[in-house]
């Protein structure tokens, strides 16, 4: 696999004469001395001061799935000697299937020079060399830069300049330093990355990464967990295929802290024993367990608040054919399943991929962007001007003709939009399953979202398919009309709740925007509507489509709004923003602390905020027992709310934990809540 994946980045690399726009250096070099005077026999730190052009990235000393590192060819005068680039820790760099490590922006690579003995005070050398280095964006360039540099040799050079100084200071501060602590690694089903020191296991660390020196021990792509321990801190990582692991483990790890404060060091592990501990996104859920909970989960999502329109659209179809034409429903009822099992494995995957390239996100992730709820809201407003009669679309819920000749179809996208609908809401068992899924390799995360569509689809296939079930079904009549109509008003009560998420997640420009151009939607498919089933008409039927075409273009070309500060309102309790910094602060001073991980988006929250947080006994029990309300606002995305999720096994909101004043560990309450469960875990 990983020769595959080199061809391809190499054949990138080819591409680039054909791809470039512009002939411009993609990268600007310079070499910069610690100071411009040097002892006979002294050594002076020299930097390569790489300016990479924006979106553009160069190599790392293992540049990871792709690419090649950066290189200093010197020409030396006689006697003169340069040691090895000193290279800053990286960044995992996501291109397409492949990922990299290398720097953006700016890097200073350092390296030594050293004087001979025998150099004449007063004289003055000049140091030649060339860079070389591969800097790529969708394709890869290799690019070539003579460098020159003149140091004058001084029996006592002068101090570098402070500015200088500086520079250099900050750029050993990005040179891992060896491990002060032990570090050991034991390689099974996965390899874990066991770094033993207590204090460290203290420090509130927010991410940690390891970059292997050598290409061939672990997969590239896969995430890299972390938990902490009382003994210290482990890294979970997913290994090659055929892992090249001989007796020691040699690599950087990159510890970040909660302050945003960051520790390199190298690493030399040995095999040893690790303690025994489930990474922090896991929970000690196996794969059968978590296919049995994603079963569970994705069954009960369908009683979820903001899937039912969507499935009575569903349950009208299969009633209009379920007493009439078996085979009918049937392939309804498999084609909706079809629908929905497909979409959730494209979710999936698209959040395996995505996480699997270093973006902290989650279950619910589409909605975190502004132009992505837009246009669902569009999308949704358009399904309730069809289910109204504005407009009809063969196979979503027409009249008989088109239903008996595109029936399947619209039962699949059906499909697609109940799951659609779906994604903001979290089911119970869906977050052990979910928080599981996205620890593993993207095939083991695919199983569980197979079976989480499954479990979705499942109700109505059977229905769809068994006789039995059926007789249960209103028998089909004008009554359908009148119902198909009535479902129209909660797509128009969602296509509201999406705008109303919008105006949190961006400005009022954008919102009122989205308004008009929902105005635009409607008159487009209106024109359409009322040109359909007439032939003379087809240029209007055309001119009502473009109108659509064009609101959704304006969508996407307009320029994105400000984004926006939610509220932290629930219900009247006081709320606090939530930092894992507060956290540990009012943890360290022994306070009771309540965090809500949530999202307006969330329906499920939001439901949760009225039934449960709006309550005055709840209320009441914060206030006596002087309760810390937290609230973790995830509408936007946010690095530090995810890695509160997957430090408790979830991969989306809601998230309600208590933190009893000397509890070690915090007690997560159902994602469905009630006013007693909530008193229940605070103590009421």
């Amino acid at each position: 696999m990983r020769f595959v994946l080199a061809i391809f980045g190499l054949l990138l690399c080819t591409a680039a004469a054909e791809a470039q726009v512009d002939s411009a250096p993609k990268v600007r070099a310079r070499v910069i001395a610690e100071t411009g005077e040097i002892a006979p026999g002294g050594t002076v730190a020299i930097a390569l001061e790489q300016n990479i052009r924006r979106g553009w990235h160069t190599y790392w000393r293992n540049p990871g799935e792709a690419g090649l590192p950066t290189e200093i060819h010197w020409s030396l005068p006689p006697g003169w000697r340069a040691g090895a680039i000193e290279w800053p820790y990286p960044e995992r760099l996501p291109v397409g299937p492949l990922m990299n490590y290398g720097y953006a922006g700016k890097v200073w690579l350092l390296t030594n020079v050293t004087a001979p003995r025998d150099a004449r005070p007063g004289n003055v050398f000049s140091l030649k060399a060339t860079g070389s280095w591969l800097v790529c964006k969708e394709v890869c360039i290799p690019e070539d830069q003579p460098l020159t540099l003149s140091l004058t040799v001084s029996a006592a050079p002068s101090p570098p300049y402070a500015t200088v100084r500086e520079q250099f200071a900050e750029a050993r501060a990005k040179i891992p330093t060896p491990s002060p602590w032990p570090v050991t690694f034991d390689l099974r089903d996965s390899l874990d990355l066991f770094i033993a020191s207590p204090a460290l296991a203290k420090s509130q660390l927010k991410q940690a990464a390891y970059f292997p020196f050598a290409a061939g021990a672990i997969t590239d792509f896969a995430p890299q967990l972390f938990s902490e321990t009382s003994g210290g801190v482990m890294l979970h990582l997913q290994p090659a295929k055929k892992a090249r692991i001989g007796k020691t483990l040699s690599g950087v790890v990159v510890l970040t802290s909660s302050d945003g404060s960051v520790q390199a060091m190298t690493v030399n592990a040995k095999p040893g024993v690790v303690p025994t501990a489930q990474t922090s996104a896991d929970g000690g859920v196996s794969l059968p367990l978590a296919i049995l909970f994603a079963l569970l989960g994705g069954a009960i999502l369908n009683l979820m608040p903001c899937v039912l329109p969507i499935l009575a659209m569903k349950a009208l179809a299969i009633a209009n054919h379920a007493h009439g034409d078996r085979a009918h429903a049937t392939r309804e009822g498999l084609a909706y399943g079809a629908g929905a099992v497909l979409s959730f494995l494209a979710l999936g995957s698209a959040i395996a991929l995505l996480r699997a390239g270093g973006n902290a996100i989650g279950w619910g992730f589409q909605l975190q962007n502004p132009m992505a709820v837009a246009a669902f809201a569009l999308l949704i407003f358009m399904v309730g001007l069809n289910l109204s009669g504005v407009f009809e679309v063969p196979g979503v819920g027409a009249g008989e003709s088109f239903t008996r000749r595109g029936g399947s179809v619209g039962a699949f996208f059906t499909g697609v939009l109940a799951v659609a609908v779906a994604a903001p809401c979290t089911a119970p068992f869906m977050a052990a399953a979910l928080g599981y899924a996205l620890t593993q390799s993207i095939v083991v995360s695919l199983l569980v979202f197979l079976a989480l569509g499954i479990g979705f689809a499942a109700p109505f296939v059977l229905i769809g398919i068994s006789p039995a079930l059926t007789r249960w079904l209103p028998k089909p009549g004008t009554w359908m009309i009148r119902f198909r109509q009535l479902l129209a008003f909660p797509m128009y009560a969602t296509a509201l709740w999406l705008l109303w998420v919008l105006g949190f997640e961006t400005d009022q420009a954008r919102t009122v925007g989205l308004l008009g151009l929902a105005l635009l939607v409607a008159f487009g498919l209106w024109v359409f509507g009322n040109a359909q089933g007439a032939q003379r008409w087809r240029g209007l039927r055309w001119a009502g489509l473009l109108l659509v075409v064009l609101a959704f273009t304006a969508l996407f070309v307009a320029p994105g709004g400000n984004t926006q500060t939610r509220s932290l309102a629930s219900g009247s309790t006081p709320a606090e923003r939530y930092s894992a910094a507060r956290l540990s602060s009012l943890r360290a001073q022994h306070r009771a602390v309540f965090v809500d991980a949530t999202a307006a988006w969330c329906i499920t929250c939001l439901v949760n905020d009225k039934v449960a947080f709006s309550d005055s006994a709840v209320q009441s029990a914060f206030a006596r027992r002087r309760i810390v309300y937290l609230v973790a606002d995830w509408t936007n995305r946010d690095p530090e709310i995810t890695a509160l999720l997957q430090a408790h096994g979830r991969s989306g909101v809601p998230l309600y934990l208590y933190f009893a004043p000397d509890a070690s560990e915090p007690a997560v309450l159902p994602q469905v809540l009630t006013p007693g469960e909530v008193l229940g875990a605070v103590g009421g």
